[in-house]
This record gives C-alpha cells, structure tokens and sequence, in this order.
C-alpha cells in the first residue's frame, strides 16, 4: 500500500513537534511551521497545550511525499501522559525516535524504545539539535548502540552501512570479507528488508529548528518504514483514542488492520455487566459517519488505514473490532506505564458534584487509566492518576472544556493486598426467601505478580454451569476491595463446594453470595500490604552519583545498576512511590538541573502496615451481613455494585 502510519517518540523537549511541524511543512500539508512555544503547533490543538507549550493528547495529521500518503501521531513527550504514548502505538507499523544530539539517550529514551521493540515497530534514530552547541551525533550514536540497540545505522557512513547490512547478509558478508566491491542498489535493498522488518535502525541528524535534515528523513519514513500489511479479508481494527466534535459527539479513532467499515455498517460491542447473566451485555451500534484523518467524510475505512467513527457511543479505547487473532500486537492498556496514585476529585460548590462526575467520566473514555470513580454512598469521587503535571492538566482541562472548578486532594499511593495463608470461605444466602446460593471457596496464597487464578471443582448438579460462571464474572467486584480496602491479586482461588436449590434459587443470589464468601475467606488467610515499586533509571551528572544512591537507601529502595559514560553515568534503582512521590525536585537541586529520571511500575512487594496506609471501604462490607443483604435486595447499584470493578 502506498500508505505509511508512524508515529513521532521523544523524552520531553527532545523537539519532537517542532519536527512534526517541519515534516508537514516539507509535505505541502501546512504552509507555516507553528511553533510549541507561541502555542500555535498545529499537532497540539487542544487548549491546554497551546497555553502551556506541552503535547498533552496524541494528535494524527496526514500528510503526502513523493506519492505516499503518511499518517503521522505526534505524541507526547512527559511521562505522566505515558497512556497517550502507549495507545498511539496500538495504531503504528512504525516510529521516528527524536533523540537530543545535545542531551543524548535519556531515560524516557530507553523506556520509550523498549515498550517499541516489545512491539516488534520498525523505528528509525532522528539525531535532532545538531545546531546546537556541545551536540555530537557520534557520541550520541555510540550511546544509542550501547544503551538501546548495536544495531543502529548511520545513513550518513556509507562504511558503517555497508557493514551493518552485511552482517546479516551471507551473500554481501562473503563479498565484504573477500574485499569485493558490493553494490550500492543491493545494499539498498537489503538495508530496506532489514529496516522494515526492525532488524537495523537507520540513523539520520538534523535540527527541527533550523530546519535541517527534514526532507532526508521524509526519505527515510517512505523507504525504511513499512507499508501496512495485508492481513486479509477479516475484520479486525482497535480503537485507540477518543475525541468530542460538538455536533456528532464521540469519536472513536480506529486503526483498522483487515476488512472494511462502511457508515451504517452495524458492530456489535460489549455492553454493561448484567448481573442476572454474569456478562456484559452486547449493544447493536451503527456507524453514522466515518472520518479521515484530515477530518473529511469518507463514508469508509480500508484496511491499513486510521479514521474517525461516529455513532459508536459504547465502544471503548482498546477496544478490538472483528478478530483479536489478526491484530499484529497485543493490546494492553498499561504496559508502558499504569497509575500508581489516587486523588480525591472536590468541586469548588458542591451542588456541581454530579456534572463534575460527568465530566471525569468523560475523560476516563479518553483515558481509560484514570479509572474516575463516583461513590454514591459517600458522594466521594476519586480518579487515578500518574502524577502531579497530570492532575494540573486535568483540572485546568475541568474548567476550560466544562467550565467547573475543583481542587484535587492530597495524592495517595495505590497499594495493592493479598493474603498471609490458605484458608476457607464460606456463604449460606438463604434467607429471607426466595433465595438460596451456597458457596464454599478455597483461597490460597500464589507467586507474587501472578494475578488472579479461578477453577472450580463443584459438578454442575450441584451448582449449575450457568451459576458458576456467575461466580467468575463476580470475582473482580469480590476482589475490589479486600481486608485492607485494596484490590487483592495473588491468589488462587478454588470453588470446592456449594449448592444451588431448584425452586427458591434466584438469578441474582450467585452474585450477592460471592463476595461474602471471598470476603470470609480473605478475613481468615490474614491480609498482607503490598506496596508498587519503580524501576526508577536516573542520567546524571558523574559527582552527583554518591548523593543519589543515598537517597534511593534513605528511600527504602536499592540501587540495582551504575553505568558509567564519561562525564555522566545511568543509575537504576528500585524505590517504593510512597517515598519517591516528590523526588524529581529534589533531583533537579542535587544536580543543578542537569540530572534526569524516568520511572515505570517495575512490581508490588509485602510493605509493613505502619509504612502504608488502609482505603475507606467504598460499598457495605459483605461480612455485615444484615445491611449486605439489605443493600442487595434494595438497589444493587446502588450497594454492592457502588463501585465499578
């Protein structure tokens, strides 16, 4: 297909939009640059962004060079919007990574590289400020090949090329070693091969300011990056982001891999929980109208291409559209980075609680990580979060697109429990009639990081197939909040008896019996705290390294590895967040400014209850049995099902 879709990487003030403005000024689809600094960069279109000179949102534009159409996703550049990042790549069958020839490979670099080559992208090096004083593409080169790949190739070293391309060439490695002449238009080729397939990584340099290098690397994007595959006739698309137009509402950004959609084409797409069934129940949607990237109404989606749907109010972000089996990647929302604290949503006037609800929950469909979370009971409303820059952009985001005021409480950490010990649990549902759900669970400790497991051993005479799985669709909402009020993980978990009854059995007392029985159970096992843990990497400055790893000690964290490159050195670390929340600052006093950090959730280890902190609970406690019941019975979603798992 003469179709490319990239996407533009970089550890923040790298220059990446700077670079997307000049790619789309080189390709004829803007006829000025903008700039990020005077707010008027044409990827960054909210208003936020414009004020504060940051990409907050992954923006696609599309553009054209020498007969190729290129859809183009500008990303963010801050950790805090990593959710953004990993999305956009969910879309991608390649990657520009904008590295400073100034500041060279920085932390957010590795992490960002990484998350692509788990993603099997092809990527080429963008060697960006070369105008700038104390830039240096070799120095820089050398860091790429020793901290990211050995196998990134100047395109500028005709030597260097040749013998990358070689190395994994029998033929031309024959040729190279006998000194024969190797011809430039097979070495071509084969760089082209290697390149597409993520097996060498061409390097270019430039400056996006000074507008150097633009049109080579457009070059690069058309050769080295490859065309959408064809992955058949069957349907098979994600969605990766979600926009609000005035008039049509939400739009869903899909990438679709295989098939084609066409404007009233009906999709079939999960619906809310049902507890009477224990599923999600599917709502019929038809697509009213379907965008491209330049925003014109085309009426279809092609395979390999990226557009806009309207109509599809339910469909959610990463959610797959036709055959799982054919998308190219996995699709898991927070693998690059997860939230690992929670805050306290508060209106300015309080009568504005219910609209400021609406609100967050709008950009939770944005942003699926921030989990915005409104307790009726308690008229409490909480959202997740990755950091502080976050939450300013939220709440200025509150008042200019919604026009309401509030305040963000003290972050939190997010802990995690499990439990001590095997052990039993147990629930007779069985008055007052008409109900009857017995359950008899074992609930046994299981290797740290390994989640939930679930099997039952109760034949379905005694609990029928349609009631058991019931009881497997209420597991997350039983595990919701534990002992501690975290979310319990692993576990393993047995269903070892239980009973249903022919006459006085009703659909829903699975439900109500399964998380009073897992709720006994984790009162008897005993309650462990887990805290998260960051893999925290740190570039820094060569005699700040002593003042840091007494830091990471006096954290409660160990240093795991130094580096040492010349005048700097990569340190990383695991720290708990409970002590590590504000460290950035503290960073950037230790080392004038000139140290640098990226972290991710690396796992969650057992933490001492008087180093960590408990959660209200959030719905009535199972275990207070009169109320659970009362509030079953009343209104479900308004008692047991306060929260959503």
């Amino acid at each position: 297909m003469e179709l490319r879709n990239i996407g533009i990487f970089a550890h923040v003030d790298a220059g990446k939009t700077t670079l997307s403005e000049q790619l789309l000024l080189h390709a004829g689809a803007i006829r000025k640059a903008g700039s990020v600094d005077s707010g008027t960069a044409h990827t960054d279109t909210l208003p936020v962004e414009k004020r504060r000179g940051i990409s907050v949102r992954a923006t696609c534009v599309r553009m054209r060079w020498q007969g190729i159409d290129i859809n183009l996703i500008d990303t963010p550049g801050h950790a805090d919007f990593s959710a953004e990042i990993e999305r956009s790549l969910w879309a991608l069958d390649g990657a520009v990574m904008v590295v400073s020839a100034a500041e060279g490979v920085q932390p957010q670099t590795e992490l960002l590289f990484d998350a692509m080559r788990q993603q099997n992208l092809p990527v080429i090096f963008f060697l960006n400020k070369m105008d700038r004083e104390g830039a240096d593409a070799e120095k820089t080169l050398k860091q790429i090949r020793r901290q990211l790949t050995p196998h990134a190739v100047p395109l500028y070293d005709r030597d260097a090329l040749i013998e990358a391309v070689a190395d994994l060439d029998e033929e031309l490695m024959e040729k190279y070693l006998a000194g024969e002449p190797i011809d430039a238009s097979q070495a071509e080729n084969r760089l082209i091969d290697f390149s597409r397939r993520g097996m060498l990584y061409p390097v270019l340099t430039g400056s996006a300011l000074r507008d150097q290098g633009i049109e080579p690397l457009l070059n690069a994007i058309c050769a080295y990056l490859p065309p959408p595959q064809d992955m058949g006739g069957s349907l098979s698309g994600v969605a990766f982001a979600v926009t609000q137009d005035k008039m049509l509402g939400k739009g869903v950004w899909v990438r679709l891999f295989g098939g084609q959609l066409e404007t009233r084409t009906p999709l079939t797409l999960p619906g809310r929980f049902d507890p009477l069934t224990g599923d999600n129940v599917p709502v019929q949607s038809k697509i009213t109208q379907i965008r491209d990237v330049s925003g014109g109404d085309t009426g279809c989606l092609r395979s390999g291409d990226i557009g806009i749907l309207y109509g599809v109010g339910q469909m959610k972000i990463g959610q797959v559209i036709g055959d799982e089996q054919a998308l190219p990647r996995k699709v898991r929302p927070g693998a690059l980075r997860t939230p690992v604290m929670t805050v306290k949503v508060l209106p300015d006037n309080p009568e504005e609680m219910t609209a400021l609800a609406a609100a967050c929950q709008e950009l939770s469909e944005e942003d699926p990580l921030l989990q915005a979370h409104y307790v009726r009971s308690t008229n409490e409303l909480q959202m997740d979060v990755m950091g502080t820059i976050q939450m300013e952009i939220l709440q200025e985001a509150l008042s200019t697109r919604f026009q309401l005021r509030a305040s963000f409480g003290k972050p939190t950490v997010i802990y995690r429990e499990t439990i001590a010990r095997p052990a039993e649990g147990f629930a007779a549902y069985t008055m007052p009639k008409p109900c009857w759900a017995i359950l008899q669970f074992l609930i046994r400790p299981a290797p740290r990081g390994s989640g939930v497991r679930f099997r039952s051993q109760v034949p379905g005479k005694d609990i029928l197939p349609r009631y058991q799985h019931q009881v497997e669709q209420a597991l997350p909402l039983a595990l919701n909040q534990g002992r501690l009020g975290w979310k319990v993980t692993d576990v393993d978990i047995t269903l070892i008896g239980g009973s249903h009854h022919q006459f006085h059995t009703h659909p829903l007392d699975f439900i109500v019996a399964t998380p009073w029985a897992i709720q006994d159970g984790l009162a008897r096992a005993g309650s462990v705290l887990l805290e998260p843990m960051l893999e925290m990497r740190f570039r820094l400055p060569a005699d700040s390294v002593g003042k840091v790893m007494s830091d990471v000690t006096a954290m409660r964290g160990e240093v795991k590895e130094v580096q040492s490159a010349g005048d700097y050195a990569v340190l990383t670390a695991l720290v708990p967040v409970a002590t590590s929340m504000d460290y950035a600052m503290r960073l950037a006093q230790i080392t004038g400014g000139q140290g640098s950090m990226s972290a991710r959730l690396h796992s969650y280890r057992e933490c001492p209850l008087e180093w960590g902190a408990t959660a209200e609970r959030r719905s009535v406690d199972p275990l207070d049995t009169s109320r659970y019941i009362l509030a079953a019975r009343s209104a479900l979603e308004g008692g047991i099902f306060d929260f959503d798992p």
